[in-house]
């Protein structure tokens, strides 16, 4: 089984209907789900680029598509699915790695977020780089949370006035991590530094000791010379 993982494009368009009726059954598995995306919105997706397809052949396998918020200060990807029959071969951490590279290509300034009850997707999302937030530090675009409206935890979200719910916020701030980066960076400097100034350390002692061990062998020939004149 070999499957291709591309950016998609207006050569995709046909894949609309099926990724739309694929995206609302796995949100009926879940239990929990967005609202459910028309074809034409994801044909919109597919033909500007901002998605994710995996394909068999020409068989839909995968996809994943980019939500611009706030004026396009956040993105989300969303809607990503993996067909049943590809389940279990790692294929949602790759479509998931291809997402976060493509939306960070399209927009190298932008905080990138999700909000999920999926374990398997906070783990990728952890490997990417998020970090859990609370919602407060999410989008607080309306369009956004409408989308919640769908879910039928949404009276748990409305509850505690949109602080709450059962999804995890999660976050990939791209200044922060440039921050770390540097820190990181100046971490390793100062610590190849002093492993620098411990290696020196131990190589003047070490020729301290050979000169200490020079100077007593020949003090001893000395006085063995000076024994034998006498």
């Amino acid at each position: 089984m070999k499957i291709s993982i591309v950016q998609a494009g207006e050569q995709h368009i046909g894949y609309a209907e099926q990724i739309c009726d694929a995206m609302a059954e796995a949100a009926t598995q879940r239990g929990t789900g967005i609202a459910r995306r028309k074809p034409e919105y994801i044909k919109g997706k597919l033909a500007e680029g901002k998605s994710i397809i995996a394909l068999d052949g020409d068989k839909l396998a995968g996809f994943s598509y980019i939500e611009t918020w706030s004026h396009a200060k956040f993105i989300a990807n969303s809607g990503l699915i993996v067909l049943p029959e590809y389940r279990k071969h790692g294929l949602a951490t790759k479509i998931k790695t291809a997402i976060f590279k493509l939306s960070r290509k399209k927009y190298p300034d932008a905080k990138i977020f999700g909000i999920t009850t999926s374990l398997p997707v906070m783990k990728i999302n952890s490997e990417l780089g998020y970090k859990p937030v609370t919602f407060s530090e999410l989008t607080q675009d309306e369009e956004f949370w409408k989308g919640c409206q769908s879910c039928k935890n949404h009276d748990i979200l409305q509850r505690n006035d949109r602080k709450m719910c059962l999804c995890t916020g999660m976050l990939y701030d791209p200044e922060r991590e440039s921050k770390m980066a540097k820190l990181g960076q100046k971490f390793n400097s100062i610590k190849e530094y002093l492993q620098s100034k411990d290696k020196d350390k131990e190589k003047n002692k070490d020729q301290s000791k050979d000169q200490n061990n020079f100077s007593s062998k020949t003090s001893v020939k000395n006085e063995k010379e000076s024994s034998l004149s006498l």
